[in-house]
């Protein structure tokens, strides 16, 4: 590569660290820059340079606090031994609301007490409840319920006529009184929202009025199909929220498992109805019970000791690589820095939640960083030692190198994406913190490093062997 090249290559990422180190440690810079704006000299200009501005790092719930939202579920139209796989699925719905991508970290568990299944979900920096509410978004319940008979219909009617103006205690005396309550139209069938795939927004051809185009999983539509066959010339209602929204009458048995959901919707209204329902229509109703602020279960001084003890193991590597490797180890220490700036300013920038679990993965990704500094170095040696000319060496060692460095870091990243496709809240921020690391890291050690050590070795420098490894 020719030295123009390098340099430029150099001075681009050398920039590229500096914005990522200012994006990422505002605050220290702010020092400086009102340390110099208070000079005598500087302080009566009446124009100064102003402060940086400063976005904050986003916490977990263990190190700033939350809220914790309690649910009911509903599992009264539940299989008993289906309920525990539901709530399984009620769970993962709900997290990956608020946690796409990993980036909010909620904690969200299901809670089973006695005959009462719940759901509680935490969320890390929202002291509002509307705002937690809200973020969870206002997910519809979907089910389809098929037209009751005469004889059905008949029996609910003459129970609400049985009950009719007695008090709560009278009408619990009466058998089946429950009964009374049920719609007398349409009842339940199995075909939910928990069988969904996907829903889009679409438009009839003939009238172009909006519509919420959906398809079921191959249990959903199986289920489907069973149910458009037993309903042939009948109704077959869409409720939504225990709300009807329409009643189409079933031409035929319709297999694929696609259907329409039409209810004189406006386009904004099918528009979320649509989104919501793709993001996640919930297996189970639920119903908000109880809300609470939660205080930070280790709080600033955890985070405090951890950053040092990040500190403080970086410095001994720093030593240790100077001690070790000479002038190569300082290099390597450089583009440590690098790493380490570009690797917060890209969590930042991503919003990534901050957990001691996600903290923990990023020191560990440190670790790797310097692994592959050092499979490069100590390749190097192997290739002074063969008397090589110094730039033939150096270009060999990152070549041959790479191999052991790229299969190093793929097994690793092919258990981080384990973590993370299976793994719930803080492993998913410890798999997402130390993928990001590995992915920086590798471009540190391999690419910053590279260029650091190549404008080195087309000076004098390379005369000299002995302070290079």
């Amino acid at each position: 590569m020719k030295t123009k090249t390098l340099y430029f290559y150099f001075f681009f990422l050398l920039i590229l660290g500096i914005i990522a180190a200012v994006f990422s440690f505002p605050q220290e810079f702010n020092k400086g820059i009102r340390a110099f704006n208070s000079l005598p000299l500087v302080k009566d200009f009446k124009y100064k340079i102003p402060l940086l501005p400063n976005f904050e790092f986003k916490l977990g719930l263990d190190l700033q606090g939350g809220i914790r939202l309690l649910y009911q579920a509903d599992v009264s139209k539940i299989e008993p031994k289906e309920r525990d796989e539901a709530m399984t699925g009620l769970r993962d719905v709900i997290e990956r609301r608020i946690n796409l991508f990993g980036v909010k970290e909620p904690v969200v568990r299901a809670v089973k007490a006695g005959e009462s299944f719940r759901l509680s979900v935490e969320i890390a920096g929202v002291i509002n409840p509307e705002e937690a509410i809200q973020m969870i978004g206002q997910t519809p319940f979907l089910e389809f319920k098929e037209q009751r008979t005469e004889e059905e219909k008949q029996k609910i009617l003459e129970k609400r006529e049985e009950i009719k103006d007695k008090s709560p205690e009278e009408m619990q005396k009466i058998a089946d009184w429950v009964l009374a309550f049920e719609d007398p139209e349409f009842k339940a069938t199995n075909l939910t929202g928990r069988y969904l795939k996907s829903a889009q927004l679409g438009f009839d051809e003939t009238t172009n009025e909006p519509l919420v185009f959906i398809e079921f999983n191959e249990e959903g539509a199986k289920l489907f199909e069973e149910l458009t066959e037993r309903n042939k010339g009948k109704p077959l209602a869409i409720y939504i929220d225990n709300n009807l929204i329409s009643a189409p009458i079933v031409q035929d048995k319709i297999s694929g498992g696609r259907a329409q959901i039409s209810g004189n919707f406006t386009i904004q209204e099918a528009k979320k109805l649509a989104n919501n329902l793709a993001a996640g229509a919930l297996p189970l109703p639920i119903t908000l019970i109880s809300q609470e602020e939660v205080a930070p279960t280790l709080g600033k001084i955890s985070l405090e000791k951890s950053l040092r003890a990040g500190f403080f193991g970086v410095l001994a590597i720093f030593v240790f690589m100077i001690l070790y490797y000479r002038l190569s180890g300082l290099l390597a220490s450089f583009s440590l820095l690098f790493y380490i700036f570009l690797t917060f300013a890209i969590l930042k920038l991503g919003g990534v939640t901050m957990t001691l679990a996600g903290i923990g993965g990023f020191i560990l990704s440190i670790g790797m960083a310097v692994d592959a500094n050092i499979l490069t170095f100590a390749r190097l040696k192997e290739e002074l030692a063969q008397g090589r000319d110094f730039l033939i060496a150096l270009n060999n060692s990152f070549q041959r190198s790479w191999l052991a460095v790229r299969d190093s870091n793929l097994t690793t990243l092919m258990v981080v994406l384990v973590l993370f496709s299976f793994g719930t809240s803080f492993v998913k921020g410890f798999a997402l913190t130390l993928g990001i690391g590995i992915l920086v890291s590798i471009f540190s050690a391999m690419v910053f490093t590279r260029i650091l050590m190549m404008l080195l070795a087309n000076t004098r420098l390379k005369n000299y062997l002995k302070i290079w490894v």
